[in-house]
């Protein structure tokens, strides 16, 4: 990631860090991360030493240590820390980035990123450091908006609205890139990683006005299932290799 894009994602969640968690706070909100936290969480150990890049203010890492583990996070944003610390006091947090993780080889049972891995500069980087401080038989989990459709028009959606302005918590041009089944599947392969699964999740979306999103909600697990290419997020699971 280039340092001019850090420094803009850093002062972007420096500055909402106070109101991040209002985005969430609300029927909608509250809905839509549980339901993609939960994919995550099912797909990684429980009661294991998790670390969760691009931590914000600890919203996952409440959810993970609410099943019984224990959790490091991480995030570029020094405020969303200090918030994150304030969550979850008996978890620790650090200013960093996934490209570089200033963490030990083999440190964690389980990787985590939620709504982040499309801004990440340096992809393979990011990987090749999860998979240097996951423990082996580790597992590794993300969900990030995918190259589908209905996500297309989103980063030119994201710089019309930071050129007049618009105050939303994640409405910035950070130059993000959303990837398909085939590229997610070639990075993690690449990476090292093995028992790659990739799907598609997530069809009511929490900027939907109520009804619109509690209709989307009812046709949720028949969009996923049946017709996932409706669906925006991508998500993916895999293992790193037993010794």
């Amino acid at each position: 990631m280039s340092s001019i894009k850090q420094e803009k994602i850093r002062n972007h969640y420096d500055t909402i860090a106070d109101t991040y968690d209002k985005h969430y706070d609300h029927k909608r909100g509250r809905n839509y991360h549980t339901h993609i936290s939960n994919y995550l969480i099912n797909a990684l150990p429980k009661g294991g030493d998790l670390l969760d890049i691009g931590c914000g203010t600890g919203l996952f890492v409440e959810k993970y240590i609410e099943h019984g583990g224990h959790a490091t996070g991480l995030d570029i944003s020094g405020n969303m820390v200090s918030l994150a610390r304030k969550r979850c006091n008996g978890c620790d947090f650090t200013v960093g980035v996934g490209e570089k993780l200033p963490f030990r080889d083999n440190s964690f049972d389980a990787v985590s990123s939620l709504l982040v891995f499309s801004y990440v500069k340096d992809p393979e980087a990011m990987l090749a450091e999860t998979y240097r401080v996951l423990r082996p038989g580790g597992a590794i989990a993300i969900c990030t908006l995918g190259k589908k459709l209905l996500t297309c028009g989103i980063p030119k959606l994201y710089q019309i609205g930071e050129k007049i302005n618009v105050k939303h918590v994640v409405m910035k041009d950070f130059g993000e890139y959303y990837y398909n089944e085939k590229e997610m599947d070639t990075l993690f392969t690449r990476a090292g990683y093995a028992d790659i699964s990739v799907k598609w999740c997530s069809f009511a979306h929490i900027d939907m006005i109520d009804p619109l999103f509690n209709l989307a909600r009812k046709i949720e697990p028949f969009v996923e299932k049946r017709v996932p290419q409706l669906a925006y997020n991508i998500f993916v699971c895999a293992n790193k290799p037993k010794e």
